[in-house]
């Protein structure tokens, strides 16, 4: 996005798929945007432990707003 521009999210959706514990070691989080147009974004996220196994995921839809 170009300088100035931010979101505002509209909607957050969260799946926890299994337990993250306390001691379980380092996690990791990847996340990208699917679609950035004029308005609206979407965007979505991975979480997985240090074997691969994921965590939990969740996607956004977001308004963009320009100065």
């Amino acid at each position: 996005m170009s300088a100035g521009a931010f979101c505002s999210t509209l909607q957050l959706n969260l799946h926890y798929v299994r337990p993250l514990r306390i001691g379980a070691g380092e996690v990791f989080a990847e996340g990208r945007v699917l679609h950035c147009g004029r308005t609206a974004a979407t965007a979505e996220a991975y979480i997985t432990d240090a074997s691969g196994k994921l965590l939990a995921h969740g996607t956004t839809h977001c308004t963009v707003l320009r100065p």
